[in-house]
C-alpha cells in the first residue's frame, strides 16, 4: 500500500513540478533570468517540488476553510442579520446549510472515480494494480477530508454555538454519505455495466442541485429549517451506511473495467487534446447553415461567432439572470412576510454593496468567452500577419469588448434594478441618488471584468496550440484579481462612495485597457507553442 501510495504521489507531483517550471518561463520578468534548458537544472527542480508540496498541503485545507467561510459561516451571519435572531437560531441554520450542502458534495465528488491524470498514468499506462491504486487514493482523500472538516467544523461551529458533539460527528457524516454514494455508483455500473464521470454530471443531478441549494439558504431566510436535534440524529445514518459500504468498496473486483470507461486516453494525451476539445465544441456551435449577416469585415465575422456561440456566450448568461430573478423575488416574498427584517436589509443595500463585488466577479463570462474566441476563430487567423496590425487588433477588440460586455451587463443590470427595487420596498432613502448608484455601480463592475479579462488574453495569450492555458502571469493576477474582491467584501463603505469609485475606476481602465492593447497586443497576441 505505501509503495502504490508513494508512486502516485510522484506521478501526480511529476506533472505538477513540470507545469509550474512551465508557468516560469511564461512570466515576463522572470523567464530572462532562467536558463533555456529549465527542466534540467537541478536547483529550480527542487524548488518546484517544495513548491509542489505546498500547493499539496494548501490544496487540504484552504479549499475546507474557503468552503466552510463563504459558503456556511458568511451566509449564516447574513441570513441571521435579516430574519434576526440569537446565537442559538445562528447555530442551526449553520447546521441546516451544512447538511444540504453535504448532501450535494456527497454525489457530485465522491473522491473514488475522479477521472484524474494520475489515475490515467497509474492505472491505464503504467498498468498498476487498479483497486489497489483507487482504494490507497480514495483513503488519502477520505483523510483529509476528515481532517479539514474536523479542524474548521470546530473552528467556525463553535463561533456559532454548535454543539461539540456534532461538530465531532460532521466529518464523519460527510464521509459516510461520499462511502454511500461510491457504493451506488457500483453496485449500479454491475447492473449496467455504465460507469459514472463525476465530471460529467447529468441535467437530473444538476437539478437536484438547484432543489438542494434552494432548500439550503432560501428556507431559513423564510425562519424555516430542520431543528437542530433533528439534523444531527439525521447524521448517524449515513455514518451507519457509510461504515457498512466499505466491505463492498473493499471488494470490488471491476476497478479496471470502471476507469477504463472514464479515463479515456484522449482526454490525457496531448497530441489529442485539441481533436477532444474541437469534437466538444462543436456540439456548443450552431450548424444552422441560415445564419448570417448584413454586416462587413470584422463586424462580419463577429456577429457570425456570437450567433453560432450562441450556447456558450448567451445561454449561461440568461440561466444566471433567471437565477438573480428567482432570489430577488424570494427577498421580496421575504420583506413582505418579515416586516422587522426591513430596517436590516435597508441598512445592508446602504453599506455593504461591496459585498456584491465577489458575486459580479463570479457572473462574469469573461474566460469563457475568450476561450471560445481562441479554440474558434483566433487559433487559425493569427497565423496571418496582418491579423496582428495595431489598428486591426484595437479594431476587433473594441467589437469583442462590445460584446462580452452586452453579455454580462444582461445579469448585473437585473441585479442592479433588483437592489433597487428591495431599497425602495425596504424603506427607501432620502438621499434619491442611492438608486441611481445601485444602478450604474454594478453594470460598471461588470464592465470592469469584462475588460480586464478581454484585455489580459490579449496582452498575455495564454492558451498554447493545444487550446491549453499555459500562462503563469494570468494566473497570478487572476490570482490577485479574487482576493482582491474577496478583500473588497469586507469593506463597509456606504453606497455612494463605493458606487462613485466603481464607476470613475472602470472607466479609467477602459482608457488604459485600450492603449495598452494597441501599443502592446501586436506583439503579445500570438500563437504560443
Amino acid at each position: 500500500m505505501y509503495k502504490t501510495l508513494r508512486i502516485s504521489f510522484s506521478l501526480r507531483n511529476a506533472y505538477r513540478v513540470n507545469g509550474i517550471l512551465y508557468s516560469l518561463k511564461q512570466i515576463p520578468i522572470i523567464k530572462k533570468l532562467l536558463p533555456e534548458k529549465i527542466y534540467g537544472v537541478w536547483g529550480l527542480k527542487i524548488f518546484a517540488n517544495i513548491v509542489s508540496v505546498i500547493i499539496e498541503i494548501i490544496s487540504a485545507f484552504l479549499g475546507k476553510f474557503l468552503y466552510f467561510y463563504l459558503m456556511i459561516f458568511l451566509p449564516t451571519f447574513l441570513i441571521t442579520d435579516v430574519v434576526g435572531g440569537n446565537i442559538v437560531s445562528s447555530g442551526q441554520i449553520f447546521v441546516h446549510i451544512l447538511f444540504f450542502l453535504s448532501i450535494i458534495g456527497s454525489y457530485m465528488n465522491t473522491f473514488l472515480f475522479d477521472p484524474t491524470r494520475d489515475k490515467y498514468y497509474g492505472i491505464i499506462i503504467m498498468r498498476m494494480n487498479a483497486k489497489r491504486y483507487a482504494l490507497v487514493n480514495y483513503g488519502y482523500s477520505l483523510i483529509k477530508l476528515i481532517i479539514g472538516f474536523l479542524i474548521f467544523g470546530l473552528l467556525f461551529g463553535k463561533a456559532y454555538g454548535v454543539p461539540l458533539w456534532i461538530s465531532l460527528i460532521t466529518p464523519l457524516f460527510v464521509t459516510g454519505l461520499k462511502l454511500t454514494v461510491a457504493v451506488y455508483d457500483l453496485f449500479k455500473y454491475e447492473k449496467t455495466r455504465n460507469a459514472t464521470n463525476e465530471n460529467k454530471p447529468g441535467v437530473i443531478k444538476w437539478v437536484i442541485v438547484f432543489v438542494l441549494l434552494g432548500v439550503a439558504y432560501a428556507l431559513p431566510l423564510l425562519n424555516t429549517y430542520i431543528p437542530l436535534n433533528i439534523a444531527a440524529y439525521l447524521m448517524f445514518i449515513p455514518i451507519i451506511t457509510g461504515a457498512l459500504s466499505l466491505r463492498k468498496i473493499c471488494t470490488f473486483g471491476y476497478y479496471r473495467e470502471y476507469y477504463k470507461q472514464i479515463l479515456q486516453p484522449e482526454a490525457y494525451q496531448k497530441d489529442l487534446t485539441r481533436k477532444v476539445m474541437n469534437e466538444y465544441s462543436k456540439k456548443l456551435i450552431s450548424a444552422d447553415t441560415s445564419i448570417t449577416s448584413k454586416r462587413k469585415g470584422f463586424e462580419y465575422m463577429n456577429e457570425l461567432f456570437v450567433k453560432r456561440h450562441h450556447k456558450v456566450l448567451w445561454k449561461p448568461s440568461r440561466i444566471i439572470t433567471f437565477v438573480l430573478i428567482g432570489l430577488i423575488l424570494l427577498a421580496v416574498l421575504v420583506l413582505q412576510v418579515a416586516p422587522d427584517s426591513h430596517a436590516k436589509i435597508n441598512e445592508g443595500l446602504l453599506n455593504y454593496i461591496p459585498l456584491l463585488t465577489i458575486w459580479v466577479y463570479s457572473m462574469n463570462r469573461g474566460p469563457n468567452y475568450t476561450q471560445a474566441l481562441f479554440m474558434n476563430c483566433d487559433h487559425s487567423l493569427l497565423s496571418y500577419s496582418f491579423y496582428k496590425q495595431p489598428k486591426f487588433v484595437l479594431k476587433l477588440f473594441s467589437i469583442r469588448l462590445r460584446e462580452i460586455i452586452k453579455i454580462n451587463l444582461l445579469p448585473a443590470s437585473v441585479l442592479g434594478i433588483g437592489l433597487s427595487l428591495l431599497l425602495f420596498l425596504s424603506g427607501g432613502t432620502d438621499n434619491y441618488m442611492n438608486y441611481l448608484v445601485l444602478l450604474t455601480s454594478i453594470p460598471a463592475m461588470s464592465i470592469f471584468f469584462s475588460v480586464h479579462y478581454l484585455t489580459m488574453y490579449y496582452l498575455l495569450q495564454p492558451y498554447n496550440r493545444d487550446t491549453e492555458m499555459k500562462s503563469g502571469t494570468l494566473q497570478i493576477i487572476n490570482l490577485v484579481v479574487y482576493f482582491a474582491c474577496f478583500y473588497i467584501m469586507y469593506l463597509e463603505i456606504p453606497t455612494m462612495l463605493f458606487g462613485a469609485m466603481t464607476i470613475l475606476f472602470s472607466l479609467i481602465y477602459c482608457i488604459v485597457a485600450c492603449i495598452l492593447v494597441y501599443k502592446v497586443a501586436p506583439k503579445t497576441f500570438k500563437l504560443r507553442m
